[in-house]
């Protein structure tokens, strides 16, 4: 299963791709995690529907560094990643 996830609050400047990256990891999760030109952050994460509900409550909370206002999630393609990413620029 793979979902998107765009994250608004205050995500970009705090860590919020590390923390990301962290803990995707740490719960087997493949994707990617990127910052977006509107201050949102991107998450691509593929896992069973058991690792994204825990992951997905991990990212509405957000490292304590963040202040998380709202989560939009989507249902998203299939995708081929090995491993999890943190996409710079």
């Amino acid at each position: 299963m793979t979902k998107q996830f765009f994250i608004y609050g205050r995500v970009q400047g705090v860590g919020f791709r590390y923390f990301t990256w962290k803990e995707a990891k740490k719960l087997g999760i493949k994707g990617s995690v990127r910052n977006r030109a509107d201050g949102s952050v991107e998450v691509i994460a593929q896992g069973s529907e058991e690792q994204l509900e825990v992951f997905e409550q991990w990212l509405k909370l957000g490292p304590r560094t963040a202040k998380v206002e709202r989560v939009m999630i989507y249902i998203h393609k299939e995708i081929s990643a090995e491993d999890f990413s943190v996409i710079h620029g």
